[in-house]
């Protein structure tokens, strides 16, 4: 047998007999033969705590010291649930993200891996153990300081992991039984996907499906790492993410025309006013957003006026980067040379993602049809060959969803999706 990584979420640790539930689970694995290194994340809402708490002491936490307050939440459940594993009868050793090689750039709160380098972890395989590993963190290459990832880290932290141990599969464990066809909590009748292609996978992650991180996708697309999304909380077959089809029984699971619906609540959009319809003009604006380390998603420019040569152009990013961006804006006014600018954070987008829309002509038909019978406006359109995203009225979404899954024949006809607790991750 190989080596599997597996991580668990917070939901999945988030008090003693979730911790004890767990453990007796890579017991089992270690059982089976397997070497197994876990990576665990905070306890249920510990991160959201610290913040809160950080918040009342400072306004602005220094990024340096905000990092070093947030590691902590996965250093306790990597040593209780080291503890929880003895008590079982095995040996465990827990190393934080920086004993663990994990290696990154220097941006605190959402630092990027550089480097993994497994050496302490693969000493102690060598000797019988179960890794446990603190997620979400590691130690910046030049200045050595503790770092974060960001949300969602664990998982990133699990596959670079899985990539450096040359793991035969990196085990995500959360909430839900794996990857559904829309979210559980907004479509009931959601589907679990038994299979999924990385790229579609990457889609429905970047367009606001939470069960997977983008950037952890894309590292074990990189490195071919496969994946397995199931549920802590049952012995049930999840999702296998991976470039080729999973085999059961006799034939392979067949590539779906689409793969499920997604939606993300979390994004702002600008519009800038009065725009000179002339060359450079949004490199300028574009520029100035990406100076201020702001990610964009969608853009759209209008058709300029001919009377006044002036065009808007809207564009949707993190509500997070909605201040700092205005006020980046702002600063640059003069060498843009726009009229005004309009911010709106009561917005949703809903994705329809499917690698099969490539060779199936009527989806984009289909697809508005549907949000036009359940009276859903659109203001804003973007697509890719297998992937269309609208923005909507955030008050919209949740019946977007639900109309556009139901169009395409993805309610499920059998048991409504189980979400066990917690928020997904």
């Amino acid at each position: 047998m190989g080596l599997v990584v597996q991580k668990y979420g917070g939901s999945s640790v988030a008090d003693a007999e979730g911790i004890k539930r767990v453990a007796k689970r890579i017991v089992e694995a270690k059982k089976n033969g397997h070497q197994v290194v876990v990576v665990v994340s905070a306890m249920g809402d510990t991160t959201d705590e610290l913040i809160d708490l950080a918040e009342q002491v400072s306004p602005m936490p220094a990024g340096r010291e905000f990092d070093m307050l947030l590691t902590a939440g996965e250093r306790i459940s990597m040593a209780l649930l080291a503890m929880a594993i003895k008590n079982l009868g095995h040996e465990a050793q827990s190393f934080t993200g920086s004993q663990a090689g994990v290696i990154t750039d220097s941006v605190h709160n959402k630092a990027r891996i550089i480097d993994v380098t497994p050496g302490r972890i693969r000493e102690s395989l060598d000797k019988g153990n179960i890794a446990i590993v603190a997620g979400f963190q590691g130690v910046s290459q030049d200045k050595k300081d503790i770092t974060t990832l960001g949300r969602g880290g664990s998982d990133t932290t699990a596959v670079a992991l899985a990539a450096a141990l040359d793991a035969e599969v990196c085990e995500i464990y959360t909430d839900v039984d794996g990857v559904f066809t829309a979210d559980p909590r907004v479509v009931k009748k959601a589907k679990k996907i038994d299979w999924i292609s990385f790229e579609d996978m990457l889609e429905l992650a970047a367009s606001g499906s939470k069960v997977l991180l983008h950037r952890c996708v894309e590292y074990a697309r990189r490195y071919n790492i496969p994946i397995h999304v199931r549920s802590s909380f049952s012995g049930l077959q999840g999702t296998w993410v991976s470039s080729e089809p999973i085999e059961q029984g006799d034939k392979k699971v067949e590539q779906a025309i689409i793969s499920g619906v997604a939606h993300d609540t979390s994004e702002a959009k600008i519009t800038v006013v009065g725009v000179p319809d002339k060359p450079g003009e949004a490199a300028v604006i574009f520029r100035t957003i990406a100076d201020a380390e702001i990610n964009i998603d969608m853009i759209v420019q209008n058709v300029s006026a001919a009377s006044t040569g002036l065009t808007d152009i809207s564009f949707t990013l993190p509500k997070a980067e909605g201040r700092k961006a205005i006020d980046a804006l702002e600063k640059n006014k003069s060498g843009i040379g726009f009229d005004s600018l309009r911010y709106d954070d009561q917005i949703g987008k809903i994705s329809l993602v499917g690698a099969g829309m490539k060779t199936n002509p009527g989806v984009t038909a289909d697809f508005f049809t549907a949000l036009s019978d359940a009276g859903v406006n659109i203001e804003l359109i973007s697509t890719s060959e297998i992937r269309i995203s609208v923005v909507t009225r955030a008050d919209d979404v949740a019946e977007a969803v639900r109309a556009v899954h139901s169009a395409f024949g993805l309610d499920s006809d059998s048991d409504e999706a189980v979400v066990y607790g917690g928020t997904g991750r």
